[in-house]
């Protein structure tokens, strides 16, 4: 990614291609190829509890499409974005188990968080990413100060865009599973008693 926007920095610079740089972190929304958000969803929603591998307490500050969309959409064809770079986040910034809390209250669903070693999951033969994706030791934490300032930035709140993507994944639920899912009888196995 950063060879990438010092390529583009430097056909800027050469006046060849005027372009704007946007730094996202885990993008959230509707219907995510990734599935990430919804791999908690079906988990929640089948009764069994959820583990976090590692535990729930990492800070999370992901970015929601639609802000990113708009985000875009404001800064086409303004002249003084070309050659800058942004990052684009939403303000608030909960910890993983704040967040499925806040997930778990949409879907109407007790919130049965469990702390799990991740090696414990590993030597289970299980990807502690596939059953917990926000688990993971990665997270950037962008400070979104600068697009504010600069381009009026604003991101839509977090309870509002989780009410989005809970309420499409409701109505139009997938047919199949999410990656890691066929594995929930043995991740269900190393839950307490």
């Amino acid at each position: 990614k950063r060879a990438l926007e010092d390529a583009l920095v430097e056909a800027g610079s050469k006046g060849r291609f005027p372009a704007t740089r946007l730094r996202i972190p885990m993008v959230s929304g509707e219907r995510d190829h990734f599935r990430r958000l919804e791999r908690y969803l079906w988990r929640m929603l089948d009764g069994g509890p959820v583990l976090l591998p590692g535990g729930g307490d990492r800070v999370t500050r992901h970015v929601y499409s639609g802000s990113v969309v708009k985000a875009i959409l404001g800064m086409l064809g303004r002249p003084e974005t070309f050659g800058q770079a942004y990052n684009l986040a939403q303000d608030e910034t909960p910890t993983l188990r704040e967040l499925l809390t806040l997930v778990a209250g949409r879907l109407g669903a007790e919130p049965r968080l469990v702390d799990v070693p991740a090696e414990r999951v590993r030597s289970a033969g299980l990807d502690p990413l596939l059953l917990s994706p926000f688990s993971g030791s990665w997270m950037s934490f962008l400070d979104p100060a600068r697009a504010r300032a600069e381009l009026g930035f604003r991101h839509e709140p977090l309870g509002s865009y989780l009410d989005k993507i809970v309420t499409i994944f409701l109505a139009h639920p997938p047919a199949e599973p999410p990656p890691g899912y066929e594995s929930r009888a043995a991740e269900l196995a190393l839950a307490p008693r």
